[in-house]
């Protein structure tokens, strides 16, 4: 079992930064490759960036490229998601997810699937307003 927690969402104007931050516990979490995803209101949870549990490889969204950052220290099995020139279109509950399968794929098909992932934190609020 792998328990997540996030932490660091907020109310923020556009083009201001947040960091998300995803406290990992459990025998297996340092061994899990480890994403965020985010969900407005209405809609579909959606992939937002992913990292091997190495921290070696990570893969983002095209929509947030270049704006946020994830990375992972595992001696706090703690994952990071550092989001700048926010703007309103990111607006939603993002959710910390893990699973430890991932450490057998190196190919981002798997890193971006909702599906592929066992365990999810409870989320965190972003509002960006304009």
């Amino acid at each position: 079992q792998v328990q997540l927690v996030e932490s660091g969402g907020g109310l923020v104007q556009a083009g201001g930064s947040l960091r998300l931050s995803c406290a990992a516990s459990g025998r297996t979490a340092s061994n899990c490759g480890m994403g965020w995803f985010r969900q407005a209101p209405g809609k579909e949870r959606f992939f937002v960036a992913a990292i091997t549990w190495s921290g070696g490889t990570t893969y983002y969204a095209d929509s947030v490229k270049g704006r946020f950052t994830i990375s992972r220290d595992n001696a706090k099995n703690t994952v990071y998601l550092q989001m700048n020139s926010l703007q309103p279109e990111d607006t939603a509950v993002y959710y910390c997810a893990a699973d430890p399968s991932l450490a057998f794929y190196s190919n981002s098909y798997y890193y971006t699937r909702v599906a592929q992932y066992s365990y999810w934190g409870q989320g965190t609020q972003v509002t960006v307003s304009s």
